[in-house]
């Protein structure tokens, strides 16, 4: 798109480098300057081509980054007010303008398929699969890492090129009303809807606030659209009268569409089983019995994410048995989800400290039992964010089912300290460190070759960090800085 295309879609005006902030009228050259590269909104990431977004955060004010992002080639920036080292799409609200940027480029992408997912757990792993199945029948886009919010969606989505066929857009919310924005930018033939649980429940009051959410997905969904739901999950089961799309409902209960079952988990923590019914292809309905005998991602929940990927795909127009071959040898792309590290000395280290909730909590125990083939099991437990006044209970719980499982040790770090609480029986070892530091000594102490070690927390409670310290303590070759 040329920089007068963008002033139209975006509602700006566009100033040339050398004008001022009252000079509306920008030299024709400039306007016919083509943006032929990524748009980005940082300025360290723009390339020859770019348009960087300034946008206004927190701690900083994107417009003091634009001369840096010229610097790298970005050819122009979009932002509130003239930044004079090059031409500047002028705008009254930068978030505005960017959604509208976004979805003017998928307004001309003709062919497109749109496919939305959200869920309180699991997105960003369902994602990454999803989007490695439908790259096996054409050109697909996916976020990078967890680029689910209202700045993740139009950079997702300006990386569309006129031979795209599928966009992959993850949608988080940390309120109402946040999804039914997202899908204006981004709007999906598509929906799939994993689960409703506790994430986020300090800003949303409660759990049926966040199923009012998830359902802005589905409700989004044109008549001849497909709805992927979870039917194992009461409140995601109960949107299929809520969108105006056909429903496919997956799960291992008997009334899912499509369903798992013979289910096996190995040492290694991957699951196999028979995936058996119907599911909704462009062509119509179709069915299905097929057996995986093992998933490359590791952890039992993995089975719902897979379901719901191959009901995604066969409705994307992927065939359905190609779908099943590419998903059960497709891999966790980002970073720190189940990424499982077997180091030199035989330790297993297992981090999956991107994101927690008490659902996604009880899969990664889960995970880390089946997992235990004889070897001691380590638990490195930190704190769950916006969980609201149930914190303390919640993180009291997630030590009981430690304790059922009977993993051998939980260390709780920092503000987890509840989960230590919750542990009871003679069965499970506890230790209450009060930071990762004080956790990573500890570990350096008793890790003994064959241990399994799980590090799971919430992002800002720092165990992902701490788990590539460790792992690269013990041999393993992690590059530093590497982010989600």
């Amino acid at each position: 798109m040329t920089l007068d295309e963008i002033a139209v879609a975006v509602h700006g005006r566009l100033v040339p480098p050398a004008a001022d902030a009252g000079d509306a009228a920008a030299a024709p050259e400039v306007g016919a300057v083509v943006v032929s590269s990524a748009v980005v909104t940082d300025s360290r990431q723009a390339t020859p081509g770019s348009l960087y977004v300034a946008r206004i955060g927190e701690h900083a004010d994107g417009h003091d980054f634009a001369a840096a992002a010229a610097e790298r080639g970005a050819v122009a920036t979009l932002g509130l007010r003239p930044v004079g080292v090059h031409p500047t799409v002028v705008v009254t609200d930068v978030q505005d303008a960017f959604a509208a940027l976004g979805a003017e480029v998928l307004r001309r992408c003709q062919g497109l398929s749109i496919i939305g997912i959200t869920g309180s757990s699991g997105k960003t792993t369902t994602k990454d699969l999803l989007a490695q199945v439908l790259r096996t029948a054409g050109e697909t886009i996916a976020p990078v890492g967890s680029l689910n919010s209202e700045v993740g969606v139009p950079l997702t989505a300006c990386r569309v090129t006129g031979s795209t066929r599928f966009l992959v857009a993850e949608m988080g919310a940390s309120g109402v009303g946040h999804i039914r924005y997202l899908t204006t930018i981004a709007p999906p033939s598509i929906g799939v809807v994993l689960n409703v649980g506790s994430a986020h429940l300090g800003p949303f009051g409660s759990v049926e606030a966040i199923a009012t959410t998830k359902s802005e997905l589905v409700q989004a969904l044109p008549a001849n659209g497909v709805a992927v739901l979870n039917a194992d999950d009461e409140l995601v089961a109960a949107m299929a009268a809520a969108t105006p799309a056909h429903v496919v409902s997956v799960g291992r209960g008997e009334r899912a569409d499509l369903r798992a079952t013979d289910v096996s988990i190995d040492a290694r923590g991957c699951a196999g089983f028979r995936v058996r019914g119907r599911v909704r292809t462009p062509v119509g309905d179709e069915q299905l019995d097929a057996v995986i005998d093992r998933l490359a991602a590791p952890g039992e929940h993995q089975i719902g994410n897979v379901l719901a990927v191959i009901a995604a795909a066969a409705a994307a127009g992927v065939p359905v048995l190609a779908a099943v071959g590419a998903v059960a040898s497709a891999t966790v792309l980002s970073r720190w989800r189940m990424e499982v590290h077997d180091l030199p000395d035989g330790i297993t280290l297992v981090n999956d400290a991107y994101n927690a909730n008490p659902e996604s909590m009880r899969a990664a125990l889960r995970a880390l039992a089946a997992m235990r083939s004889g070897r001691r099991t380590v638990a490195v437990l930190g704190a769950m964010r916006e969980l609201g006044p149930d914190s303390d209970r919640l993180h009291a719980a997630v030590g009981a089912q430690a304790a059922e499982l009977g993993l051998d040790m939980v260390i709780a770090v920092g503000e987890a300290a509840p989960i230590a609480d919750g542990v009871s029986g003679p069965g499970t070892q506890v230790r209450l460190v009060p930071d990762p530091d004080s956790a990573e000594q500890l570990l350096a102490e008793i890790l003994t070759p064959g241990d399994v070690v799980l590090f799971k927390s919430s992002r800002d409670s720092g165990l992902r960090h701490l788990g590539d310290r460790v792992a690269r303590a013990h041999g393993a070759e992690i590059q530093e800085g590497a982010t989600a």
